[in-house]
């Protein structure tokens, strides 16, 4: 280690180039530490579907100067709309713009994936080192270093290892207790990919129930492209399995289950072939009992997926990145303290996020008959027309965050 300003500069290897890591590497090189990022991607992996931004994830973002600039790309969307078979609209939540209470389905800050890994990536400028087409595979380390193993035959010798590396994490099994497994599984399976953009695709995020267990949902993020998710509740052995076989196989999966759904999938299903890429997951949730062993440290999904349905996914990267970096940037001299206060202070927060998800909702969200597919569109068009949800989120004192509040690093300071 050198020192730096009187206070110690780290080599820290961030390994993933996703939006926890850019914007952990973005906070550590302005605290001036030396940080590398490693992506498994050729480059700049500035692709994926709609993500947004809650809570003290929307704080964060700001005390990193770069709300305005993600105010600049942020999504059309207006609200959610809930569809009969036919397609016609039966309840229409819209977004709440108000600047107070609760983000609704939609929230204010609705932006592509890309675009805000590009905002954070060119927020770094040339202070961080970014090495593609590789991965760590694993580490050795001791009391006074870590040495990281890459894809590439290469070993490289750093202070500190942060695998921000997704879910899926490879890292994360050498950091638990053999035999853990960090997933959550709710017995929901999710696909999604782009497709021509036509007329009738508008600013409100359309989602279509279908009987089974199945939901169909488009949303358009510009004048040429829309995005389809397909949604699956299903706790089959196969489903479970596709999502680590080819895309072909993948896609066939996914089109014998939506074959006679219905709406608009002939259009979507034709749309798969095509379409610039196709991601299918199992939504799961990542909970483990620990973030870090000696100088390894989980951040991002790789140590607290909240999953898509929590709508604090990002807002919980980001917010992981700002606390790992506070901390971190606090006690340089002492990892395993800095590391255990990271826990210790961000917890509670991602407790609160991971609660939000609750299993009997999103089965009463996925009804498996028609009839209780009406009955939820009955209950929720007369509460759309009372104007229930949007008062709900106008008047709640807390967004999907709870009152946890985003600690201050003063240290930590934009650029």
């Amino acid at each position: 280690m050198t020192k730096r300003s009187g206070t110690t500069s780290l080599r820290v290897l961030v390994a993933g180039g996703g939006i926890a890591g850019h914007a952990l590497a973005y906070w550590l090189v302005r605290a001036g530490h030396r940080v590398t990022v490693r992506e498994r991607y050729p480059d700049l992996r500035a692709t994926g579907a709609q993500v947004d931004l809650r809570g003290q994830g929307i704080e964060a973002v700001r005390r990193m100067g770069l709300l305005d600039t993600v105010r600049g790309k942020l999504v059309d969307e207006a609200g959610v709309a809930f569809l009969d078979a036919r397609g016609r609209p039966r309840a229409t939540l819209m977004a709440n713009t108000s600047g107070r209470g609760r983000q609704s389905l939609t929230s204010e800050y609705e932006i592509m994936r890309g675009d805000l890994v590009r905002i954070l990536h060119e927020a770094t400028g040339n202070d961080v080192e970014y090495v593609y087409g590789t991965s760590v595979d694993g580490f050795d380390q001791d009391e006074h270093e870590v040495v990281a193993h890459c894809s590439d035959g290469s070993s490289e010798t750093y202070d500190l290892l942060v695998a921000a590396d997704g879910q899926g994490s490879r890292l994360r099994r050498a950091i638990l207790p053999d035999g853990t497994d960090p997933y959550w599984r709710v017995g929901i399976h999710m696909a999604y990919w782009f497709v021509p953009r036509i007329a009738s695709d508008s600013n409100i995020r359309d989602t279509c129930m279908v009987p089974g267990g199945r939901q169909i949902m488009r949303r358009s993020h510009n004048p040429t492209e829309t995005q389809v998710y397909f949604v699956l509740r299903e706790d089959s052995a196969q489903a479970s399995a596709i999502h680590r076989e080819p895309v072909e196989k993948q896609q066939e999966f996914w089109a014998s289950r939506f074959r006679d759904a219905g709406w608009q999938t002939e259009r979507f299903v034709d749309g798969m072939r095509t379409s610039p890429f196709f991601y299918s997951q199992e939504i799961v949730q990542v909970r483990t009992g620990t973030w870090s062993r000696g100088r390894v440290v989980l951040a991002g999904d790789a140590a607290h997926c909240a999953s898509p349905y929590s709508g604090m996914g990002t807002s919980g990267g980001l917010v992981g990145a700002h606390v790992l970096a506070g901390e971190i940037n606090r006690r340089p001299d002492d990892l395993p303290a800095a590391l255990a206060r990271y826990e210790a202070v961000l917890r509670p927060f991602t407790d609160e996020i991971q609660g939000e998800v609750n299993p009997r909702l999103l089965k009463l969200a996925m009804p498996m008959t028609q009839r209780a597919i009406d009955a939820f569109l009955t209950v929720t068009g007369t509460a759309t027309r009372l104007r229930v949800p949007d008062l709900a989120t106008r008047f709640s004192k807390e967004d999907r965050g709870g009152a946890w509040r985003l600690p201050h690093y003063p240290e930590l300071r934009a650029a």
